[in-house]
């Protein structure tokens, strides 16, 4: 795992959120549906305690991720300066081989939402973008080969 998360203050605290959550409310739901599951009597045949078990486990690991990032976050300081592409940065961009245009706000791994074109600074698209200015092209170093934007307007 990275050594920093970035985040905006809004995003910590709704991970703060999540993390009592999953710890204070759904750990319980799970632990009351395991012992019901227990109560039908032979574990090795029953689905239902395999089922809660599994849902306990996976619970348990998205806790263990999320108070690490929260213990490594990094709090983004919110700036009106537009001048350089940063994380907390809109950007448009134009990419010559679709002939669109596109704009993404680029965000910390943890409030990346791709439906919503909010992409993470360590994404292609997102380190790419990072430092530059609007007027300049980057070269996006994707899975699938490299293409290249051209950015229009920060925000």
């Amino acid at each position: 795992m990275a050594d920093k998360f970035y985040m905006t203050q809004e995003g910590y605290e709704a991970a703060k959120k999540e993390l009592d959550y999953l710890t204070k409310v759904k750990r319980a739901e799970i632990v009351e549906r395991i012992q019901e599951a227990r109560s039908h009597g032979d574990l090795s045949e029953n689905a239902e305690y395999d089922a809660a078990r599994n849902e306990q486990a996976a619970n348990e690991g998205e806790i263990l991720e999320l108070d690490y990032k929260l213990k490594n976050a990094v709090i983004i300081e919110e700036t009106e300066d537009t001048s350089v592409v940063h994380i907390g940065s809109t950007v448009t961009v134009y990419d010559d081989d679709l002939e669109e245009e596109a704009t993404y706000t680029i965000m910390g791994t943890t409030e990346a939402d791709a439906m919503k074109n909010v992409i993470s600074n360590e994404s292609p698209v997102g380190a790419a973008l990072l430092r530059h200015k609007k007027g300049e092209t980057v070269t996006v170093k994707a899975p699938d080969g490299e293409y290249k934007l051209k950015i229009i307007k920060i925000k």
